[in-house]
């Protein structure tokens, strides 16, 4: 029972963790924050039926899909959208269907320690503005809340989930965004920055809004090429959760299987009217932080986002969590999972006086970090997409050659 009960509020947490982002992508393109909640929630359970219960990932609504949602929503329509996202779940089964066919040697031959090292740095580090913005209280150009206050309430909720993650003992161990979060709140509604008034007035239950896909082939073969920058970031994401628990999932239960769980999730967030899901970098650096590998943590959360679809005044008290709390918290799980891509480097040993490892890991890190766009068409690739495209092509392409350290030998003459 005790168990069960550490399990649940560990779930909680990762909520809370997944929460900001989670309801950040319905809100950018229009679609209802209640419905991500429940893609992400049966999403998740999805994945877990798939892998059979074996990897500890959550998955939360897709920033890769933002500007064509917008983009599809405006020229379609949003059922015609929700056909194009239905079917660019497809692409996942393709992608699982390759793995299974050539083996994960054929993984690991495309994606060594120093592709996926880089790539693991630009899942935490593309985010960063994301998460400064919120820190500073800022959404794009516009300063929502005072600079000085939501700096005030960034350090607040920063400060204590670094204590409690540091110095607790036992179960207070388990919880320190959790503690984060709730300290960073109490402090908010004392400086006045939470409107309760929309807490009072949403309904205890409230059935969300369902949107029912309209058959659009132009919508489909638009999204289907937008799906392949997330399938490569799903690689990294379960490679990156595994260099946490020190687990190979790619190989139990097997890269094809977390691809097809990702897709399902895709597929049912797109007969909803939800935003497409994806592996969330936020939950693996809660789960390197709380030490807590167990799947069913994953379960509890996911529990938690289906309910709280149909819980009104709980999805009106999250959402009137102000920025800043959930910015100083991810400020420091963005940095974690940039961290676990260079634990990935160090410890293949990776050798950056080779003159192709450093090509890679320049160029990945370059292309992530400063956001450049690769546009052919419609088709686009950016961020994490594209930077793994291009650290794959260039491992495959450039000649492994052992690096020749020059030294200045004993008094030789400069």
């Amino acid at each position: 029972m005790f168990s069960t009960l550490k399990q649940a509020i560990a779930g909680a947490q990762i909520l809370f963790v997944a929460f900001g982002a989670l309801v950040l992508v319905p809100l950018l393109t229009g679609l209802n924050p209640a419905m991500a909640l429940l893609g992400a929630g049966i999403g998740t359970l999805l994945f877990q039926l798939c892998t059979r219960n074996q990897v500890p990932i959550f998955l939360g609504s897709s920033f890769a899909f933002i500007a064509p949602i917008i983009y599809a929503t405006q020229t379609w329509g949003l059922p015609s959208t929700m056909f194009g996202l239905f079917a660019a779940g497809f692409m996942y089964f393709v992608f699982a269907g390759l793995v299974r066919w050539r083996g994960i040697e054929a993984v690991h031959k495309l994606l060594p320690p120093v592709v996926i090292g880089p790539v693991i740095m630009i899942i935490g580090l593309s985010v960063a503005t994301v998460a400064s913005n919120m820190a500073m209280g800022r959404a794009g150009s516009e300063q929502v809340i005072p600079y000085s206050t939501a700096l005030i309430l960034a350090t607040i909720s920063l400060t204590t989930t670094v204590i409690v993650a540091i110095f607790a003992q036992g179960m207070f161990r388990l919880v320190p965004i959790l503690a984060g979060v709730s300290v960073g709140y109490i402090a908010a509604s004392v400086m006045g920055l939470v409107d309760f008034g929309k807490i009072a007035a949403a309904p205890w239950f409230a059935v969300p809004h369902f949107v029912t896909p309209e058959v659009n082939w132009a919508a489909a073969l638009f999204m289907l090429p937008v799906a392949i920058a997330p399938a490569i970031e799903h690689i990294g994401g379960v490679m990156a959760i595994g260099g946490v628990t020190g687990k190979d999932y790619t190989k139990t239960p097997g890269l094809h299987r977390t691809l097809a769980g990702d897709g399902l999730g895709v597929c049912f967030a797109g007969l909803i009217g939800g935003p497409p899901v994806t592996t969330y970098a936020e939950v693996t650096g809660a789960v390197m932080i709380t030490r807590n590998f167990n799947p069913r943590v994953m379960t509890w959360a996911a529990i938690f986002a289906i309910a709280m679809a149909f819980f009104g005044k709980f999805n009106a008290l999250l959402q009137s969590i102000p920025m800043p709390v959930m910015g100083g918290i991810m400020v420091l799980l963005f940095g974690t999972i940039a961290s676990i891509g260079l634990k990935t480097l160090i410890e293949a040993k990776v050798d950056l006086m080779a003159p192709r490892n450093l090509v890679i890991v320049s160029v990945v890190l370059t292309t992530g970090i400063g956001a450049l766009e690769l546009k052919i068409g419609d088709f686009s690739l950016v961020g994490v997409g594209l930077c793994s495209v291009l650290a794959i092509i260039l491992n495959l392409i450039l000649p492994k050659r052992e690096a020749h350290h020059e030294g200045i030998r004993e008094g030789q003459d400069i």
